[in-house]
């Protein structure tokens, strides 16, 4: 940037952008000290009031705070240091992550070790009776029926619960629309082979769940990242951006909850989206896996709600809200419903039947909705008592999301630290966490981990984030050599 174009009446304006592009870049971070009134005005060739009257600007607007006789602060602390918005990357690229996802596979799924690297919300308040239950109902209804092959689509019983379950959101369903998979990663797979081919181009979040990724780079697509804020959902005007550059042919989005930021995004938000991705032909396929765990007064209603047939493929499952190993999700597949089930049929053939007939069963008792009462309450008061215990015991200058539903915290140590090392560090201490860099397409997140609370609140729960915090000093990155 030329400062010395500046216009003489919106100077204390460009110091403003000054000291926020320092912000983005990390040259300044929490807790650090703002130039000098003296010296900032010297580089940008204005006057010491000039440059005083965007710091307290600044000041008021909570960025920077004031300390007597020693100057101007980047402000520190939880409550106010959310993570940072990221940049829309120039170009899409082909996705290498497999690797790595792989390394932090074999990590977090270690025996012994505290599993804070898996996002596993019903551990935190497991349905297990009410599901047994359910379990030795279908055995007697089912009898020998249960261990036969199930029809492609799915049982017919359980596709007339969520039939039923939509309805109540105020979205009508064709049940021969609707495809039962063996969780929502199936469903995403078909749905992006679908719409795209390999070598296309997909828009996917930023941060992104790592699931995706890794699927993004198997079916042989390219990624083009859109950063998602950290409260509403993604930054349109990027993907506007995206839209007008890059020959874009799906975007998958987490539409209610994002993992790993626990951003939600308004149902007005979402009618922009879908108006965004008509004018531009473009399918959307919906992640809506964590659209029950929402902490607010009511649901937000999925994007399908408000989309006319064929913009969205939307995707759910059970496995983050009843059971993960029954592996059971689904696909609201509209006009693609008939190259849906071939795909459907030549991956898997079908789910497993006992496990959805006794889903079935657990939907039509109502203990369902019951259980998605208890579990959100106990999801809710869970990242309240994790979120403090972070405050409490991690260094000042990180950086923690404040989620807004589902079952895990973001941190940001800092740009001085290394994520990938925090992971090893949290390894042999007996605790896994997810590192950043797994959470992107591109080389981004390294100072970033993900951390979940979706397991039952203790004492030695706590003692985790104890010795979380302890450990953050140590992954400080090492200087290179001059």
């Amino acid at each position: 940037m030329d400062h010395s174009t500046f216009k003489p009446d919106y100077l204390y304006q460009q110091v403003i952008t000054v000291v926020k592009e320092m912000v983005e870049q990390e040259l300044l971070l929490p807790g650090d000290k703002l130039p000098s009134l003296r010296a900032m005005a010297s580089r940008l060739r204005v006057s010491i009031p000039t440059v005083q009257q965007a710091y307290q600007q600044l000041e008021m607007t909570g960025l920077v705070v004031a300390r007597e006789k020693s100057g101007y602060f980047l402000q520190s602390g939880h409550d106010t240091a959310t993570p940072r918005r990221s940049k829309l990357p120039a170009k899409p690229v082909m996705v290498n992550k497999q690797q790595l996802i792989e390394q932090v596979y074999e990590g977090i799924h270690l025996p012994d070790v505290a599993p804070l690297g898996l996002a596993n919300p019903v551990a935190a308040a497991s349905p297990q009776q009410a599901l047994a239950k359910s379990m030795r109902q279908a055995m007697r209804q089912a009898q020998e029926r249960m261990l036969d092959y199930g029809a492609i689509d799915g049982l017919t019983m359980l596709k007339a619960q969520i039939v039923q379950y939509y309805l109540a959101l105020g979205l009508t369903v064709n049940s021969d629309d609707l495809i039962i998979t063996n969780g929502a990663q199936e469903a995403i797979a078909i749905a992006l082979q679908c719409v795209t081919q390999p070598g296309d181009i997909v828009a996917i979040e930023s941060p992104c769940y790592f699931g995706i990724v890794e699927l993004v780079e198997n079916l042989g697509l390219k990624a083009i990242e859109i950063p998602v804020c950290p409260d509403d959902g993604l930054w349109l005007d990027d993907l506007s951006a995206a839209l007008s550059r890059h020959p874009i042919k799906a975007c998958l989005f987490s539409t209610s909850i994002n993992n790993p930021l626990g951003s939600q995004m308004p149902e007005s938000r979402m009618q922009q989206l879908l108006k965004l991705l008509r004018a531009h032909d473009v399918v959307l396929i919906e992640d809506d896996v964590y659209g029950d765990l929402y902490f607010g007064e009511q649901r937000i209603r999925p994007a399908q709600c408000f989309a006319t047939p064929g913009e969205v493929l939307t995707c759910s499952s059970f496995s983050k809200t009843v059971a993960p190993g029954y592996r059971v999700g689904w696909m609201l597949a509209g006009p693609y419903s008939a190259r849906a089930k071939r795909f459907k049929r030549a991956l898997s053939c079908s789910a497993p039947m006992m496990n959805q007939w006794a889903l079935a069963d657990f939907m039509a008792s109502g203990e369902f909705q019951r259980h998605l009462r208890q579990l959100r309450k106990r999801l809710y008061d869970n990242k309240q008592k994790m979120r403090l215990a972070v405050q409490k015991y991690f260094p000042e200058h990180v950086r923690v999301s404040d989620p807004k539903g589902g079952c895990v915290l973001w941190l940001d140590l800092g740009g001085a630290y290394d994520g990938g090392l925090f992971f090893q560090l949290a390894l042999r201490a007996g605790i896994s966490v997810a590192p950043g860099a797994i959470f992107s397409a591109y080389e981004r997140y390294r100072s970033c981990v993900r951390i979940s609370y979706g397991l039952p609140w203790s004492a030695e729960m706590e003692g985790y984030v104890r010795t979380l915090g302890a450990l953050v000093q140590q992954a400080k990155k090492q200087p290179q050599p001059q």
